[in-house]
Protein backbone atom coordinates (compact mmCIF):
# COMPACT_ATOMS: atom_id res chain seq x y z
CA UNK A 1 0.00 0.00 0.00
CA UNK A 2 1.33 3.30 -0.58
CA UNK A 3 1.78 6.04 1.58
CA UNK A 4 -1.06 8.28 -0.22
CA UNK A 5 -3.39 5.02 0.18
CA UNK A 6 -2.34 4.98 4.03
CA UNK A 7 -2.91 8.35 4.46
CA UNK A 8 -6.51 8.15 3.07
CA UNK A 9 -7.19 5.02 5.17
CA UNK A 10 -6.06 6.90 8.63
CA UNK A 11 -8.32 9.94 7.66
CA UNK A 12 -10.87 7.27 7.21
CA UNK A 13 -10.35 5.96 10.51
CA UNK A 14 -9.84 9.40 12.44
CA UNK A 15 -13.35 10.66 10.25
CA UNK A 16 -15.56 7.36 11.55
CA UNK A 17 -14.09 8.22 15.16
CA UNK A 18 -15.10 11.67 15.26
CA UNK A 19 -18.49 10.73 14.01
CA UNK A 20 -19.04 8.34 16.22
CA UNK A 21 -17.80 10.35 19.19
CA UNK A 22 -20.07 12.68 18.27
CA UNK A 23 -22.99 10.69 18.76
CA UNK A 24 -21.88 8.95 21.90
CA UNK A 25 -21.35 12.20 23.45
CA UNK A 26 -24.58 14.14 22.59
CA UNK A 27 -22.92 16.49 20.87
CA UNK A 28 -25.01 19.06 18.66
CA UNK A 29 -22.84 21.73 18.25
CA UNK A 30 -19.50 21.61 15.97
CA UNK A 31 -17.36 24.82 15.88
CA UNK A 32 -14.76 24.99 12.80
CA UNK A 33 -11.78 26.41 13.47
CA UNK A 34 -9.17 28.85 11.24
CA UNK A 35 -7.68 32.28 11.38
CA UNK A 36 -7.32 34.77 9.24
CA UNK A 37 -3.90 36.27 8.40
CA UNK A 38 -3.43 38.08 11.46
CA UNK A 39 -4.15 35.23 13.89
CA UNK A 40 -7.46 35.74 14.96
CA UNK A 41 -9.46 33.26 15.46
CA UNK A 42 -12.55 32.91 13.05
CA UNK A 43 -14.92 29.90 13.79
CA UNK A 44 -18.35 28.68 12.42
CA UNK A 45 -21.14 26.47 14.27
CA UNK A 46 -22.56 23.36 12.46
CA UNK A 47 -24.88 20.57 13.15
CA UNK A 48 -23.03 16.88 13.44
CA UNK A 49 -25.34 15.71 10.38
CA UNK A 50 -23.37 18.13 8.39
CA UNK A 51 -19.88 17.24 9.32
CA UNK A 52 -19.66 14.09 7.14
CA UNK A 53 -20.34 16.08 4.27
CA UNK A 54 -18.22 18.95 5.41
CA UNK A 55 -15.40 16.25 5.57
CA UNK A 56 -15.54 15.25 2.25
CA UNK A 57 -16.66 18.82 0.16
CA UNK A 58 -16.16 21.48 2.67
CA UNK A 59 -17.96 24.09 3.73
CA UNK A 60 -18.64 27.18 1.71
CA UNK A 61 -18.37 30.82 3.02
CA UNK A 62 -17.57 34.18 1.68
CA UNK A 63 -13.32 34.73 1.83
CA UNK A 64 -13.94 38.06 1.01
CA UNK A 65 -15.12 38.77 4.47
CA UNK A 66 -12.46 37.93 6.40
CA UNK A 67 -9.14 39.48 7.02
CA UNK A 68 -6.67 38.59 4.51
CA UNK A 69 -8.18 36.01 2.98
CA UNK A 70 -9.69 37.46 -0.73
CA UNK A 71 -10.39 39.94 -3.08
CA UNK A 72 -13.74 40.34 -4.23
CA UNK A 73 -13.70 38.58 -7.11
CA UNK A 74 -12.17 35.85 -6.08
CA UNK A 75 -13.78 35.22 -2.52
CA UNK A 76 -15.01 31.44 -2.63
CA UNK A 77 -13.70 29.69 -0.31
CA UNK A 78 -14.05 26.21 1.43
CA UNK A 79 -13.52 25.58 4.78
CA UNK A 80 -12.46 21.37 5.55
CA UNK A 81 -12.03 20.45 8.90
CA UNK A 82 -8.93 18.27 9.78
CA UNK A 83 -10.49 15.13 11.85
CA UNK A 84 -6.90 14.86 13.78
CA UNK A 85 -7.80 17.91 15.17
CA UNK A 86 -11.18 16.97 17.19
CA UNK A 87 -12.08 17.30 20.83
CA UNK A 88 -14.82 18.11 23.09
CA UNK A 89 -15.17 21.79 24.49
CA UNK A 90 -14.80 20.40 28.09
CA UNK A 91 -16.05 24.34 29.30
CA UNK A 92 -19.28 22.95 27.21
CA UNK A 93 -20.59 20.09 30.06
CA UNK A 94 -24.06 20.75 29.75
CA UNK A 95 -26.04 18.72 27.29
CA UNK A 96 -26.06 18.76 24.61
CA UNK A 97 -22.07 19.54 24.48
CA UNK A 98 -19.90 21.33 22.06
CA UNK A 99 -16.63 20.20 20.13
CA UNK A 100 -14.10 21.85 17.78
CA UNK A 101 -12.35 21.08 14.81
CA UNK A 102 -9.42 22.90 13.09
CA UNK A 103 -9.92 23.58 9.35
CA UNK A 104 -8.28 23.86 6.54
CA UNK A 105 -8.77 26.55 3.68
CA UNK A 106 -9.32 25.20 0.43
CA UNK A 107 -10.12 26.51 -3.08
CA UNK A 108 -13.70 25.23 -4.83
CA UNK A 109 -11.19 22.84 -7.22
CA UNK A 110 -10.24 21.27 -3.64
CA UNK A 111 -6.70 22.76 -4.01
CA UNK A 112 -5.24 24.59 -0.89
CA UNK A 113 -5.74 28.51 -0.52
CA UNK A 114 -2.55 30.29 -0.49
CA UNK A 115 -4.17 32.92 2.04
CA UNK A 116 -4.46 30.29 4.77
CA UNK A 117 -2.06 30.69 7.30
CA UNK A 118 -2.54 26.93 8.42
CA UNK A 119 -1.59 25.92 5.01
CA UNK A 120 1.55 28.48 4.66
CA UNK A 121 3.05 26.07 7.76
CA UNK A 122 2.34 23.01 6.05
CA UNK A 123 4.16 24.09 2.66
CA UNK A 124 7.53 24.86 5.02
CA UNK A 125 7.05 21.82 6.81
CA UNK A 126 6.52 19.77 3.33
CA UNK A 127 9.44 21.80 2.33
CA UNK A 128 11.56 20.26 5.33
CA UNK A 129 10.08 16.52 4.91
CA UNK A 130 11.49 16.65 1.69
CA UNK A 131 14.98 17.51 3.48
CA UNK A 132 14.21 14.40 5.48
CA UNK A 133 13.37 16.40 8.52
CA UNK A 134 10.52 16.74 10.94
CA UNK A 135 10.42 20.18 13.15
CA UNK A 136 9.44 19.96 16.98
CA UNK A 137 8.59 23.11 18.63
CA UNK A 138 7.87 23.56 22.57
CA UNK A 139 6.56 27.10 23.48
CA UNK A 140 7.11 29.19 26.71
CA UNK A 141 3.69 31.46 26.59
CA UNK A 142 3.49 34.60 28.75
CA UNK A 143 0.25 36.52 29.32
CA UNK A 144 -1.05 38.95 31.77
CA UNK A 145 -4.22 38.93 34.21
CA UNK A 146 -5.97 41.78 34.73
CA UNK A 147 -8.86 42.63 37.08
CA UNK A 148 -11.28 44.07 34.92
CA UNK A 149 -11.52 44.21 31.01
CA UNK A 150 -9.78 47.38 29.30
CA UNK A 151 -11.05 51.06 29.57
CA UNK A 152 -9.65 53.28 26.95
CA UNK A 153 -7.12 55.62 28.78
CA UNK A 154 -7.27 53.80 31.95
CA UNK A 155 -4.06 52.43 33.02
CA UNK A 156 -5.21 48.59 33.74
CA UNK A 157 -5.14 46.82 37.08
CA UNK A 158 -2.90 43.30 37.25
CA UNK A 159 -5.02 40.91 39.74
CA UNK A 160 -1.59 40.60 41.74
CA UNK A 161 1.61 41.97 42.12
CA UNK A 162 4.08 38.65 42.81
CA UNK A 163 7.22 38.06 41.19
CA UNK A 164 8.90 35.42 39.58
CA UNK A 165 7.81 32.22 40.48
CA UNK A 166 6.21 33.79 43.80
CA UNK A 167 3.48 32.14 45.74
CA UNK A 168 0.39 34.06 45.24
CA UNK A 169 -2.76 33.94 47.02
CA UNK A 170 -4.88 30.46 45.77
CA UNK A 171 -7.70 32.21 44.52
CA UNK A 172 -5.89 34.50 41.92
CA UNK A 173 -2.60 32.95 40.33
CA UNK A 174 -2.91 29.07 41.42
CA UNK A 175 -6.40 28.51 40.84
CA UNK A 176 -6.37 29.72 37.36
CA UNK A 177 -3.82 28.42 35.84
CA UNK A 178 -5.21 24.74 37.90
CA UNK A 179 -8.37 25.23 35.67
CA UNK A 180 -6.75 26.53 32.56
CA UNK A 181 -4.60 23.49 32.92
CA UNK A 182 -7.26 20.92 33.38
CA UNK A 183 -9.08 22.49 30.25
CA UNK A 184 -5.72 22.38 28.29
CA UNK A 185 -5.46 18.82 29.05
CA UNK A 186 -8.62 17.79 28.52
CA UNK A 187 -8.60 18.74 24.88
CA UNK A 188 -5.57 17.12 24.45
CA UNK A 189 -2.86 19.90 24.88
CA UNK A 190 -0.01 18.92 27.54
CA UNK A 191 1.37 21.34 29.62
CA UNK A 192 4.70 20.88 30.98
CA UNK A 193 5.11 23.79 33.43
CA UNK A 194 3.59 26.66 34.91
CA UNK A 195 3.92 29.69 36.86
CA UNK A 196 4.69 33.29 37.79
CA UNK A 197 6.68 35.58 35.85
CA UNK A 198 8.30 38.69 36.61
CA UNK A 199 5.83 41.07 36.48
CA UNK A 200 2.70 41.89 38.66
CA UNK A 201 -0.22 39.91 37.07
CA UNK A 202 1.91 38.17 34.42
CA UNK A 203 1.85 34.42 34.13
CA UNK A 204 3.76 31.61 32.03
CA UNK A 205 2.26 28.60 30.82
CA UNK A 206 4.53 25.90 28.85
CA UNK A 207 3.37 23.46 26.44
CA UNK A 208 5.01 20.56 25.98
CA UNK A 209 6.90 19.52 22.74
CA UNK A 210 4.75 18.46 19.75
CA UNK A 211 5.41 18.60 16.10
CA UNK A 212 4.79 22.60 14.71
CA UNK A 213 1.90 22.33 13.13
CA UNK A 214 0.29 20.54 15.87
CA UNK A 215 2.03 23.27 18.35
CA UNK A 216 0.32 26.15 16.53
CA UNK A 217 -2.93 24.41 16.78
CA UNK A 218 -2.19 23.53 20.58
CA UNK A 219 -1.21 28.03 20.98
CA UNK A 220 -4.69 28.98 18.91
CA UNK A 221 -6.42 26.62 21.74
CA UNK A 222 -4.60 28.00 24.41
CA UNK A 223 -5.17 31.47 23.82
CA UNK A 224 -8.63 30.55 23.22
CA UNK A 225 -9.17 28.83 26.74
CA UNK A 226 -6.68 31.36 28.44
CA UNK A 227 -9.37 34.19 28.12
CA UNK A 228 -12.35 31.38 28.16
CA UNK A 229 -11.09 30.87 31.93
CA UNK A 230 -10.11 34.41 32.79
CA UNK A 231 -13.82 35.89 31.87
CA UNK A 232 -15.33 32.74 34.13
CA UNK A 233 -13.40 34.10 37.13
CA UNK A 234 -14.25 37.58 36.49
CA UNK A 235 -10.71 38.70 35.21
CA UNK A 236 -9.46 39.57 31.95
CA UNK A 237 -6.35 37.74 30.04
CA UNK A 238 -4.22 39.63 27.81
CA UNK A 239 -1.92 38.65 25.61
CA UNK A 240 -0.26 42.59 24.44
CA UNK A 241 3.51 42.13 24.11
CA UNK A 242 4.26 45.16 26.72
CA UNK A 243 1.19 46.91 28.76
CA UNK A 244 3.24 48.47 31.03
CA UNK A 245 6.34 50.87 30.73
CA UNK A 246 7.71 50.11 33.91
CA UNK A 247 8.17 46.45 33.69
CA UNK A 248 8.80 43.33 30.74
CA UNK A 249 6.50 42.16 28.79
CA UNK A 250 5.48 38.90 27.68
CA UNK A 251 7.26 36.70 25.31
CA UNK A 252 6.58 33.37 23.20
CA UNK A 253 10.51 31.79 23.65
CA UNK A 254 9.70 28.66 21.36
CA UNK A 255 12.11 26.06 21.41
CA UNK A 256 13.14 24.22 17.95
CA UNK A 257 14.67 21.10 17.13
CA UNK A 258 14.93 18.85 13.50
CA UNK A 259 14.47 15.09 13.90
CA UNK A 260 15.69 12.65 11.08
CA UNK A 261 12.89 10.01 12.18
CA UNK A 262 13.97 9.37 15.40
CA UNK A 263 17.43 10.83 15.82
CA UNK A 264 17.50 14.55 16.72
CA UNK A 265 19.16 15.97 13.98
CA UNK A 266 20.40 19.15 16.19
CA UNK A 267 23.12 16.46 18.17
CA UNK A 268 26.31 15.57 17.65
CA UNK A 269 28.70 13.75 20.37
CA UNK A 270 31.64 15.41 20.83
CA UNK A 271 31.06 18.85 19.41
CA UNK A 272 30.59 22.14 21.70
CA UNK A 273 27.41 22.15 23.24
CA UNK A 274 27.11 18.54 21.56
CA UNK A 275 25.58 20.94 18.73
CA UNK A 276 25.46 19.28 15.41
CA UNK A 277 26.39 21.03 11.87
CA UNK A 278 23.08 21.10 11.24
CA UNK A 279 22.16 22.41 14.32
CA UNK A 280 24.06 25.22 14.10
CA UNK A 281 23.25 26.36 10.21
CA UNK A 282 20.28 26.29 11.43
CA UNK A 283 20.57 28.91 14.25
CA UNK A 284 22.95 30.37 11.63
CA UNK A 285 19.71 30.82 9.11
CA UNK A 286 17.79 32.58 11.96
CA UNK A 287 20.51 34.90 12.91
CA UNK A 288 21.15 36.01 9.23
CA UNK A 289 17.37 36.20 8.05
CA UNK A 290 16.02 37.66 11.82
CA UNK A 291 15.67 41.30 10.53
CA UNK A 292 13.48 40.51 7.21
CA UNK A 293 11.13 37.81 9.37
CA UNK A 294 10.72 39.81 12.49
CA UNK A 295 7.52 41.81 11.34
CA UNK A 296 5.95 38.15 11.04
CA UNK A 297 6.64 36.85 14.92
CA UNK A 298 6.22 40.40 16.73
CA UNK A 299 3.58 41.59 14.34
CA UNK A 300 2.59 45.02 16.21
CA UNK A 301 3.49 47.72 16.88
CA UNK A 302 3.35 47.53 20.50
CA UNK A 303 5.84 44.20 19.76
CA UNK A 304 8.77 46.35 19.94
CA UNK A 305 7.87 47.66 23.46
CA UNK A 306 8.82 44.44 24.43
CA UNK A 307 11.81 43.61 22.55
CA UNK A 308 13.91 47.10 23.49
CA UNK A 309 12.11 47.50 26.49
CA UNK A 310 14.87 45.54 28.94
CA UNK A 311 13.46 42.51 31.00
CA UNK A 312 15.62 39.76 29.53
CA UNK A 313 14.04 40.71 25.89
CA UNK A 314 15.91 40.05 22.90
CA UNK A 315 17.04 43.49 21.40
CA UNK A 316 20.51 42.15 19.89
CA UNK A 317 20.78 39.47 17.33
CA UNK A 318 22.91 37.34 18.80
CA UNK A 319 23.00 33.47 20.27
CA UNK A 320 24.95 31.97 23.25
CA UNK A 321 24.31 29.60 26.03
CA UNK A 322 24.35 31.42 29.45
CA UNK A 323 23.38 35.22 28.23
CA UNK A 324 19.46 35.15 28.76
CA UNK A 325 19.51 39.00 26.66
CA UNK A 326 20.42 36.81 23.28
CA UNK A 327 17.83 36.29 20.56
CA UNK A 328 19.01 32.69 20.68
CA UNK A 329 20.20 30.43 23.50
CA UNK A 330 21.75 27.27 23.35
CA UNK A 331 19.58 25.28 26.63
CA UNK A 332 22.22 23.52 28.82
CA UNK A 333 23.23 19.62 27.55
CA UNK A 334 21.72 17.23 29.64
CA UNK A 335 23.70 13.52 29.55
CA UNK A 336 21.77 10.80 27.86
CA UNK A 337 19.02 12.83 26.70
CA UNK A 338 20.06 13.58 23.40
CA UNK A 339 17.05 13.88 22.04
CA UNK A 340 16.36 17.20 24.79
CA UNK A 341 18.82 19.03 22.07
CA UNK A 342 17.41 21.89 20.94
CA UNK A 343 17.72 26.04 20.32
CA UNK A 344 15.70 28.41 22.12
CA UNK A 345 14.63 31.74 19.43
CA UNK A 346 13.69 34.04 22.46
CA UNK A 347 12.12 37.26 19.75
CA UNK A 348 8.69 36.28 19.17
CA UNK A 349 6.07 37.68 21.48
CA UNK A 350 2.70 35.84 22.41
CA UNK A 351 0.43 37.67 20.27
CA UNK A 352 1.98 36.73 17.13
CA UNK A 353 0.16 34.34 14.60
CA UNK A 354 2.27 30.97 15.31
CA UNK A 355 1.45 29.65 12.17
CA UNK A 356 3.42 32.07 9.80
CA UNK A 357 5.60 32.72 12.65
CA UNK A 358 6.02 29.41 12.86
CA UNK A 359 6.49 29.34 9.35
CA UNK A 360 9.12 32.18 9.06
CA UNK A 361 11.46 30.65 11.11
CA UNK A 362 11.48 27.58 10.19
CA UNK A 363 12.14 28.36 6.89
CA UNK A 364 15.05 30.83 7.80
CA UNK A 365 16.64 27.58 9.28
CA UNK A 366 16.27 25.67 6.64
CA UNK A 367 18.02 27.98 4.54
CA UNK A 368 20.89 28.11 6.58
CA UNK A 369 21.05 24.07 6.35
CA UNK A 370 20.25 24.07 2.81
CA UNK A 371 22.97 26.74 1.90
CA UNK A 372 25.70 25.50 4.75
CA UNK A 373 25.59 28.95 6.53
CA UNK A 374 28.61 28.81 8.91
CA UNK A 375 27.34 30.04 12.86
CA UNK A 376 29.97 32.59 13.70
CA UNK A 377 30.90 34.54 17.07
CA UNK A 378 28.99 37.65 16.90
CA UNK A 379 31.36 40.04 18.78
CA UNK A 380 29.27 43.16 17.95
CA UNK A 381 25.64 41.98 17.48
CA UNK A 382 23.46 44.20 15.42
CA UNK A 383 20.30 45.19 16.88
CA UNK A 384 16.69 44.28 15.76
CA UNK A 385 14.80 46.61 13.88
CA UNK A 386 13.92 49.16 16.48
CA UNK A 387 10.33 49.64 15.37
CA UNK A 388 7.46 47.76 13.46
CA UNK A 389 8.16 50.25 10.56
CA UNK A 390 11.66 49.62 10.47
CA UNK A 391 10.86 46.19 10.12
CA UNK A 392 8.26 46.54 7.60
CA UNK A 393 11.61 47.91 5.43
CA UNK A 394 13.51 45.11 5.66
CA UNK A 395 10.39 42.17 5.35
CA UNK A 396 9.22 43.79 1.69
CA UNK A 397 12.66 43.41 0.46
CA UNK A 398 12.61 39.75 1.79
CA UNK A 399 12.75 36.93 -1.08
CA UNK A 400 12.83 34.49 1.75
CA UNK A 401 9.95 35.96 3.21
CA UNK A 402 7.06 36.59 0.01
CA UNK A 403 8.59 32.70 -0.72
CA UNK A 404 7.49 31.18 2.50
CA UNK A 405 4.42 33.64 3.18
CA UNK A 406 3.15 33.59 -0.60
CA UNK A 407 2.47 36.15 -2.66
CA UNK A 408 -0.95 37.26 -1.59
CA UNK A 409 -0.22 36.82 2.86
CA UNK A 410 2.87 38.61 1.88
CA UNK A 411 1.40 42.04 0.30
CA UNK A 412 -1.19 41.86 2.66
CA UNK A 413 0.51 41.18 5.50
CA UNK A 414 2.60 44.89 4.40
CA UNK A 415 -0.23 46.65 3.06
CA UNK A 416 -1.90 45.97 6.69
CA UNK A 417 0.80 47.14 8.75
CA UNK A 418 1.91 49.67 6.79
CA UNK A 419 -1.52 51.24 7.42
CA UNK A 420 -1.29 50.54 11.36
CA UNK A 421 2.06 52.36 11.78
CA UNK A 422 0.66 55.05 9.81
CA UNK A 423 -2.62 55.12 12.39
CA UNK A 424 0.36 54.91 14.86
CA UNK A 425 2.21 57.55 14.05
CA UNK A 426 -0.88 60.26 14.15
CA UNK A 427 -1.62 59.05 17.72
CA UNK A 428 -0.94 62.06 20.72
CA UNK A 429 -0.11 60.17 23.25
CA UNK A 430 0.17 60.20 27.47
CA UNK A 431 3.70 60.36 27.39
CA UNK A 432 3.39 63.86 25.24
CA UNK A 433 0.37 65.29 27.23
CA UNK A 434 2.04 64.18 30.37
CA UNK A 435 5.28 66.15 29.41
CA UNK A 436 4.51 68.77 27.00
CA UNK A 437 1.30 70.01 28.25
CA UNK A 438 2.47 71.64 31.69
CA UNK A 439 5.49 73.33 30.21
CA UNK A 440 4.60 74.36 26.35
Amino acid sequence: MSSQELDAVTIAKQQEFVLRTLEERDIRFVRLWFTDVLGFLKSVAIAPPELESAFAEGIGFDGSAIEGFARGTESDMLVKPDPATFSVLPWRTEKPGAARIFCDITLPDGNPSPVDPRNVLKRTLDKAAKMGFTCYTHPEIEFFLFRDAPVAGVKPTPVDYGGYFDHTPTAVGHDFRRQAITLLEAMGVSVEFSHHEGAPGQQEIDLRYADALSTADNIMTFRHIIKEVALDQGFHASFMPKPFTEHAGSGMHTHFSLFQGEKNAFYEAGKEEQLSDTGRSFIAGIIKHAPEFIAVTNQWVNSYKRIHGGGEAPAKISWGKENRDAMIRIPMYKPKKENSTRIEFRAPDSACNPYLAFAVTIAAGLKGVEEGYQLEKVSNPKTLPANLNEAIGEMEKSQLVRETLGEHVFEYFLRNKRAEWLEYQKQVTAFELDRYLPVL
